[in-house]
């Protein structure tokens, strides 16, 4: 009797769960190469909002094979509960990988083409309203570029407004200023489309030969030029806990586009989540799923879309 009562209990709570989730979760197959999930409120034409990850083999949730936070499918949900519908989808260095190919001769501009062909294939459909781009991290840079004069608003969340080459030897400086040297000779010689062998074995994962050519291709690319070529709302959102992009680097954003709106969210960190303590408990919580994010960034999101 107990195991039925049990049984019983647990479907019913399972049901009631399900009514009330106000929106459906589709998998939706833009190309043969290109898919992703479609979070769709049960409301009319809502609005859109298409999620872009930051840098690595992020799966459309926003997790790798070694850190399993799940931010995007949380920001994901959050919007959904909210009446916004989001698009999420892996990038194309994992999709690449799921398919058994380790080759790593693309350029950066091919995150730019996966965001335009999102954006074309939604902008088709007559079941959204405005569309909005939302790039994290590295994402940030491909959403501004993808989205000028194809979408309703960008919205860049820890976003670098330096190119790449100045925030790595910023990292540097800060963290082995015995390589700062080093890091700026080998991005001279970068700068000049050529590749190089002499660089510390220190340097390695980010100088490696074979990523020289991708991170050429990335350098190219001034975040603060690029947010000012838009011409379209742009909300910028920083953390005060972020340890990978300061808040420096929104305030230089919001310089180069004094039309945008910056919010500065106090205690929040890189993955979107209140941090309390200090760095022990910030690197943690880019591993702890369960973690809430920070209200404040939910309330300013819908508040810019709404």
């Amino acid at each position: 009797m107990k195991f039925f009562f049990l049984t019983t209990l647990f479907l019913l709570s399972n049901s009631v769960f399900a009514q009330d989730l106000n929106y459906t979760e589709q998998d939706i197959n833009i190309d043969d190469h290109f898919n992703g999930t479609l979070l769709l409120p049960k409301t009319e034409t809502p609005p859109l909002v298409i999620l872009i990850a930051g840098s690595g083999p992020l799966d459309k949730d926003g997790n790798t094979n070694f850190l399993k936070g799940n931010m995007l499918k949380k920001l994901a949900k959050s919007l959904a509960d909210n009446n916004v519908a989001s698009f999420r989808y892996d990038k194309h260095s994992l999709r690449q990988i799921k398919k058994g190919n380790y080759d790593l001769n693309y350029t950066f501009d091919i995150f730019i083409e996966d965001a335009k062909t999102a954006i074309a294939h939604f902008k088709s459909k007559s079941q959204f309203g405005e569309i909005y781009i939302l790039g994290h991290s590295q994402g940030s840079l491909v959403g501004m570029i993808a989205a000028r004069g194809q979408v309703d608003g960008f919205i860049s969340l820890a976003g670098a407004g330096q190119p790449i080459d100045e925030v790595i030897i910023n990292q540097i400086t800060a963290s082995a200023p015995q390589f700062t040297e080093d890091s700026k000779r080998v991005f001279g010689i970068l700068k000049e489309g050529k590749t190089t062998d002499d660089f510390p074995a220190a340097l390695a994962s980010i100088f490696n030969k074979q990523t020289q050519p991708f991170m050429m291709s990335w350098m190219k690319y001034d975040p603060q030029d690029e947010i000012k070529k838009l011409d379209i709302p742009v909300l910028i959102i920083n953390g005060t806990k972020d340890i990978q992009v300061s808040v420096e680097e929104a305030k230089l954003l919001h310089t180069a586009n004094p039309d945008s709106k910056m919010v500065i969210i106090e205690k929040m960190n890189h993955v979107l989540v209140p941090i309390e303590g200090e760095r022990l408990e910030n690197v943690k919580s880019y591993n702890e799923p369960n973690r809430e994010f920070s209200p404040e960034l939910i309330n300013a999101l819908i508040d810019f879309i709404k």
